[in-house]
């Protein structure tokens, strides 16, 4: 299934986080970032669930330090990252380039001091999109979609 997705994290502390070329000073908090899969939008997610893996994005240098709390998928055959970016970035603090390589704005992840659901939740159904969502990598991974899915 190809879609779009959020990740609601949680940074307990104050704390830099290194990619490769990029150091981010990071506030403790909640965080939402932002991504899409056109590929396999399950796949993608359950990965972010994963303990090991190879760090490659940004976001794989912020999980390994911080608690990935909930994934809401968001199938769609438009990739609506960009879209959905903009409407989380009117409620929350935004990570200045984290995530947001190929896409124009200009990042992907946003500080919240709360726990942001209630803003997710009003943005999908504003947006008019259906959603899952998931709390481990297995939950993603038995993933099926039907016609009672969330609107």
């Amino acid at each position: 299934m190809k879609g779009s997705y959020f990740l609601v994290i949680r940074l307990g502390e104050d704390k830099t986080v290194r990619t490769k070329a990029r150091e981010f000073p990071l506030k403790a908090g909640y965080y939402v970032y932002v991504g899409s899969a056109m590929n396999s939008l399950e796949k993608r997610v359950a990965r972010h669930f994963s303990r090991e893996k190879k760090l490659h994005w940004h976001i794989d240098y912020l999980l390994k330090e911080a608690e990935l709390l909930r994934a809401y998928l968001v199938p769609s055959e438009e990739r609506l990252e960009e879209r959905l970016s903009v409407e989380v970035s009117k409620f929350g603090e935004p990570a200045e380039g984290f995530g947001a390589g190929d896409v124009s704005v200009s990042t992907n992840l946003y500080h919240f001091n709360q726990e942001p659901d209630n803003v997710l939740i009003r943005i999908l159904k504003d947006m008019r999109l259906r959603w899952k969502t998931v709390k481990s990598r297995e939950e993603v991974l038995k993933t099926r979609w039907d016609y009672g899915d969330r609107y």
